[in-house]
């Protein structure tokens, strides 16, 4: 009964974000490095073998060099629950200079007794596609009073990161196959590089937290970073492909997708980004699984399927299924609820 009040609900939320551009579709070429075919072989033919090779050897195609050039800024604001941003050179140069540079805001856990910091937990929080600076800043100050800190990291082409050519981050998930698995792979390999500079801090116990996008993003991550123990997805879906061929949030990208590739081909040249290929990495992991009732931009039933992944493959999870839509998600009462199933959850696991 609930279904058709939640399904317009979700329509009337998108509706207030009308700047949305449909992309021409582009096969990308240029975001890659081609490897062994003769000239003028058919694009798609060249990106299913580089996705194929990157399936094969993940580790190698989400591999996080180290680097000593981390930068920290405090925050010298009196009444701030941000102890500063650190800054490091992204692993991935894309030709916007923006871009290549990650922010991380920590927000510390409250003192312990003696002034000192809680240097035992610490997650990585990923913010959904299209947040702002503000995104996920709430959580993170929830996760800070109950004794987790957090640090919220800024996504390729978002807030800070976004060149002036854009007005969204349409660079990260659009109509050009190869820059969107470049972008999202740059995006699990800053989340590397941002849990090695919490290991070099002295953090002992390290998590990630990301949600919609950055729940994806997030279990890439997870799949490839030993130093994590604990993930908490947030929306969760097990193909990239079929979220933006069915969600609500993303028919402008399927819109210059139409008629140039089809579901079964995209599935397959993304695949190297969908959490589908990783269930099994992350057997060691304490994940939380988390998805809304009445999603319309990660249906129901692609987020089930990953359930099913996960039991399929006897990989251990706990389950949360919010009352509600994804864009609600975000509205009182249901971001309350969402931030609880997400605290508790790392409070006992991490």
């Amino acid at each position: 009964m609930l279904a058709p009040f939640f399904y317009a609900w979700e329509r009337r939320l998108h509706s207030h974000t009308p700047d949305r551009v449909v992309r021409p579709f582009e096969w990308g070429l240029e975001w890659m490095t081609p490897d062994g075919h003769a000239p003028g072989a058919p694009p798609d033919v060249v990106l299913a073998d580089w996705a194929r090779a990157a399936l094969a050897d993940s580790p190698r195609f989400f591999e996080t060099p180290p680097t000593g050039d981390f930068a920290w800024d405090p925050d010298t604001t009196s009444d701030s629950s941000c102890a500063g941003t650190v800054t490091f050179p992204s692993v991935i140069t894309t030709p916007h200079p923006e871009n290549n540079i990650v922010y991380g805001r920590l927000f510390p856990a409250r003192r312990l007794k003696g002034g000192r910091e809680d240097r035992r937990r610490a997650v990585v929080v990923l913010p959904q596609w299209n947040s702002d600076t503000g995104g996920h800043v709430g959580l993170c100050r929830l996760l800070s009073r109950f004794g987790i800190n957090s640090l919220r990291l800024s996504l390729p082409y978002h807030d800070r990161r976004m060149p002036p050519i854009l007005h969204r981050a349409d660079f990260i998930v659009s109509a050009n196959v190869a820059r969107t698995v470049q972008v999202c792979r740059q995006a699990v390999v800053d989340a590397r590089r941002a849990v090695a500079w919490l290991a070099r801090e002295g953090y002992e116990r390290i998590g990630i937290l990301g949600t919609s996008l950055g729940s994806c993003l997030a279990m890439l991550t997870s799949a490839h970073e030993p130093l994590i123990r604990t993930q908490a997805l947030n929306h969760i879906s097990r193909y990239f492909a079929d979220v933006v061929w069915e969600g609500l949030s993303t028919e402008h990208v399927r819109a210059g997708l139409d008629g140039h590739i089809t579901l079964d081909r995209l599935r397959e040249l993304w695949m190297p980004i969908s959490p589908q290929a990783y269930v099994s990495r992350v057997r060691d992991k304490k994940t939380l699984l988390v998805y809304a009732r009445y999603d319309t931009t990660f249906p129901v039933h692609l987020s089930q399927d990953l359930i099913r992944e996960f039991e399929r493959l006897e990989v251990p999870f706990q389950l949360a299924v919010l009352p509600c839509g994804h864009y609600t998600t975000g509205l009182t009462p249901f971001k309350y609820l969402d931030g609880y199933v997400l605290t508790k959850f790392l409070v006992k696991n991490l």
